[in-house]
């Protein structure tokens, strides 16, 4: 058995694959819209979880939610698009465009250039709900006007892979593509399988995850699942790891990243923000049969995966499900990862609500954000960290620390756990070009 500091090294004479670097980042978030928006606003401590709004929530036992407030589609996308697309959609397309803007990747620029009509430029994402909202819509108009009055995109903008699509259309990404269904652990699990599609011949993929499902019917079907906090205060109502925790808050939103084989990012000129070094995935085992959780054993085999050990990690961005149980789950997965208060633990995602399949995607944002910066994020809100779980969990304020390696940790909804490891980019030079 691996000890606290051990992690299986990568098996001798694997295969070497070029490094998958995130060149761009998009975020639509509760607490910020645009990346470096939305950064500020989680080292200042902005929460973006407020009281749901668009309709009467006075007859809900849940009336928080984390938002994405201020954003008009049409401010952001053509008026073609806006009958076709529900909330989520326009959400992704908005955070796509500003991920490959970020990145300074102009796919058709790209696409000329290589002369492959788009093949070689893909998207992977994740989305747990799909269109709730724009469905809802159109079943109302089924059952009181009449099928006449259903609109034709029902046909796709309701689908789990409709960001997907609208994304490969609108930036003619004709590569393989893909949508990964596994609630939260989901961002992780794109990732994890755009940075399979670079390795077979893609050249950048853009990745990652959006969901919104905050409409009447959707906030009854998260109602559901019996996971939801009842707190009526926005900064008492999610406190993963807390002796207060009665469960999560419900958000939307998420993060797109630009992900590129390392050789070719070099070869246009791409400043990496950094590096996808290791991806696994787990699954859960059925409940009562005496085998542990499965989130260890992803970490452990996200780290082999990147040929680093847990004494290469100098910060966890944690799941955090805000619930007692879920909650010592991962706290005992990480002691036994790391010993005892053996590295940086924290959860930005106390500012906005979980966000289903955008919630992973936006802690690898974080994960490089604060590397680049050279700063930990803190778990805002958790006044009254319980002394059972023994993390280093960064709290208050953020923390400044050289940082070089992250590990980002995720688990859906029916027993789904991933592992993400994003290493600072070794920028190439003339003397070492990137491989």
């Amino acid at each position: 058995m691996t000890t606290a500091t051990e992690s299986p090294a990568r098996a001798p004479g694997a295969t070497a694959h070029p490094a998958a670097v995130v060149t761009g980042i998009g975020v639509a978030a509760p607490n910020g819209l645009g990346t470096e928006a939305w950064w500020r606003a989680t080292l200042a401590g902005e929460s973006g979880i407020r009281p749901l709004t668009g309709y009467d929530t006075s007859g809900y036992p849940v009336r928080l939610a984390g938002q994405v407030p201020g954003f008009v589609a049409e401010d952001h996308l053509p008026g073609r698009l806006l009958p076709q697309t529900d909330r989520v959609t326009r959400l992704a397309l908005a955070a796509g465009a500003w991920a490959l803007a970020y990145a300074g990747a102009d796919p058709a620029e790209l696409t000329e250039a290589a002369g492959d009509d788009g093949y070689g430029l893909g998207a992977v994402t994740s989305n747990a709900t799909g269109g709730f909202e724009f469905t809802h819509r159109e079943i109302r108009k089924l059952w009181t006007k009449g099928p006449q009055s259903v609109s034709v995109y029902e046909s796709f903008a309701w689908f789990y892979a409709v960001n997907t699509g609208q994304l490969s259309i609108r930036h003619g990404l004709r590569g393989a593509s893909g949508v990964l269904v596994s609630e939260g652990a989901g961002g992780l699990d794109a990732i994890g399988q755009a940075r399979r599609t670079l390795r077979r011949g893609v050249r950048l993929s853009l990745t990652g995850g959006v969901d919104s499902s905050l409409d009447p019917w959707g906030l009854v079907s998260h109602l559901s699942s019996g996971r939801l906090t009842r707190s009526a205060d926005p900064a008492a109502a999610y406190l993963p790891f807390d002796t207060r925790a009665t469960g999560h808050v419900p958000g939307e939103g998420g993060a797109l990243l630009v992900l590129e084989r390392a050789d070719t990012a070099a070869a246009r000129g791409a400043r990496p923000l950094g590096t996808v070094a290791g991806y696994a995935a787990t699954f859960d085992p059925a409940p009562g049969n005496g085998r542990p959780p499965g989130l260890e054993r992803a970490a452990r085999l996200a780290l082999a995966d990147a040929g680093l050990t847990t004494a290469d990690v100098d910060l966890v961005l944690a799941d955090a499900a805000g619930q007692p149980a879920a909650d010592a789950e991962e706290a005992a997965a990480i002691e036994a990862l790391f010993g005892p208060y053996g590295v940086p633990v924290t959860a930005p995602k106390t500012l906005t609500g979980r966000l289903y399949g955008g919630g992973a995607p936006l802690d690898v944002a974080a994960a490089l954000l604060a590397i680049r910066d050279g700063v930990i994020p803190p778990t805002r809100h958790v006044d009254r960290p319980d002394p059972a779980f023994r993390l280093d969990l960064v709290r208050d304020r953020p923390r400044p620390a050289p940082l070089g390696t992250a590990l980002v940790l995720a688990r859906g909804h029916g027993g789904f756990n991933a592992a993400v490891v994003v290493t600072a980019a070794e920028l190439p030079t003339a003397e070492s070009p990137s491989t």
